[in-house]
């Protein structure tokens, strides 16, 4: 027996042994851009409802039916949305293409988490303020209610619920949001031949549009143009960067963001445009960065 030919076969089988083992341990390439229904349309529904409904809900019902000083169904509704959005974060982290570190989005989502709290309770004595004669067009010290307040100190306290409310709290809330929102986007790049390309059904682009519509109010009504259009231009070119450089594409799930993000930027420059000389709102927006609140825009003209 030549022991030569033996050796060989023994390293040709060691090499084909250690391939198999190789190919068992690769997870398989997805064959399909897959949407992820569930929690797009449950973020994008408990958005609409828990968010942008809240304030509405709280008009609507009646006011005996929640007293003042009891938890109004619009602070409900806002507790609702601390429970969900979080949920449906940590879920679409779960999905995502890579993996980020998990104490850092952890972090961010506790982050969230307390500033949507601090901006529950701000929010909360606020639309009460608004039942009482409170004019949201106007800054706090201008308000006449703040005018015959006495003492006069207690002003201040007011101030300070504002800040916590439109500053602190917003701050808190939204840029760990968009930081996440960012972080799953970076994931989702796929290879042009790792996907078979599918074009988008007439419900995606209805989902994309609600989003885009949330998007607006979120942006205007919390003041938080700049956080919202820095995560946006950083989407921009992330995405040109793994176009050119690595051949990549979105998947589904990224341009469904992409487009949101996109389809908020025109509706905030349209709502510009068509405030743009409001006097009124001017008082309360001055400067170059004029984004007016909708809903100041709804005690000032639409509310009787």
């Amino acid at each position: 027996m030549d022991t030569r030919n033996v050796r060989r076969r023994g390293r040709a089988d060691d090499l084909e042994e250690l391939m198999i083992e190789d190919v068992r341990d690769m997870k398989p390439s997805r064959s399909t851009d897959s949407f992820h229904w569930d929690i797009w349309l449950l973020m994008t529904v408990q958005n609409w409802v828990f968010d942008f409904g809240r304030p509405i809900a709280a008009l609507m019902f009646p006011a005996e039916w929640f007293p003042m000083h009891l938890p109004s169904v619009g602070d409900y509704f806002h507790m609702l949305y601390n429970l969900v959005t979080p949920f449906c974060i940590l879920k679409l982290f779960e999905r995502s293409h890579t993996k980020t570190s998990s104490t850092f989005r952890n972090l961010c989502v506790i982050i969230f988490v307390m500033g949507a709290s601090i901006h529950l309770v701000g929010d909360s004595i606020n639309h009460r303020l608004v039942n009482l004669g409170y004019k949201l067009h106007l800054s706090v010290r201008d308000n006449p209610m703040m005018q015959s307040l006495q003492p006069r100190g207690l002003v201040d306290s007011f101030v300070l619920l504002y800040n916590y409310d439109e500053v602190i709290g917003h701050l808190m809330w939204y840029i760990p949001f968009f930081i996440c929102l960012f972080l799953y986007y970076a994931g989702c790049f796929l290879g042009y031949g790792s996907v078979e390309r599918q074009s988008q059904s007439i419900s995606w682009w209805i989902l994309t549009i609600f989003s885009g519509v949330y998007y607006w109010y979120l942006v205007t009504e919390g003041q938080i143009f700049v956080v919202y259009f820095i995560t946006f231009i950083a989407m921009l070119g992330y995405m040109i960067f793994k176009k050119t450089k690595q051949n990549s594409r979105l998947d589904a799930n990224g341009l469904f963001l992409l487009y949101s993000f996109a389809l908020c930027f025109v509706l905030v420059i349209i709502w510009v445009m068509y405030l743009w000389n409001d006097e009124a709102l001017r008082l309360k927006y001055p400067g170059l960065l004029y984004i007016p609140e909708p809903w100041s825009y709804y005690t000032l003209y639409i509310r009787k």
